[in-house]
């Protein structure tokens, strides 16, 4: 169309976010050896799947990066969202996943809160905690987030190469889930 504006896109764009999310992605990029900008342009070129869930993600992950920075290690859903069980009054439930030196105290959990987050309606749970021990059994939590955790975010891998380590525990044998008065458990097998 004769003298019509170009339409043709820049190829540039500036994004607003918090100091901490941003501080988050330039330490990602940086473990990478790439610049922020080729960073964001792969997470962005990444798949989409469930945008609305995405969404939600974001935020989580914002408010985290919000309070914990580079204490941050990952974040991933887990229990009946993550499975697709959910039911009408189901929440989310999220294991936030801090370096060691964090303490885990009930102050965390006050620090949460004081901002309201929701799911796409839905509460959300949270559990903060570190990573475990390579060499040391692990906890139910650990067990039920191998299985069918979705990680939200990460930095370095570290969360998913435990996860992974959690599931080859289960897939030999040595972790193992049993049931008493109908509740699950998981425990190791000697």
């Amino acid at each position: 169309m004769r003298g019509a504006p170009s339409t043709k896109p820049s190829g540039r764009f500036l994004l607003r976010i918090g100091p901490g999310l941003h501080g988050l992605l330039r330490k990602a990029a940086a473990d990478l050896g790439i610049s922020l900008n080729d960073y964001c342009s792969l997470k962005l070129a990444a798949p989409a799947g469930n945008l609305p869930a995405l969404r939600q993600a974001a935020a989580v992950v914002a408010r985290a990066a919000e309070l914990f920075g580079d204490r941050l290690i990952g974040i991933a859903a887990y229990g009946s969202w993550a499975r697709g069980e959910a039911a009408a009054g189901s929440d989310v439930d999220l294991l936030v996943v801090l370096e060691g030196d964090v303490r885990l105290t009930r102050r965390l959990y006050r620090r949460w809160d004081r901002v309201e987050l929701r799911w796409n309606g839905r509460e959300i749970e949270v559990h903060f905690a570190h990573l475990p021990d390579p060499d040391r059994p692990v906890a139910g939590l650990w067990a039920e987030v191998a299985m069918d955790g979705v990680v939200l975010f990460e930095r370095e891998l570290r969360l998913s190469a435990r996860l992974v380590g959690v599931r080859r525990d289960i897939a030999s044998g040595r972790l193992v889930r049993r049931l008493v008065h109908g509740q699950p458990y998981w425990t190791e097998v000697a």
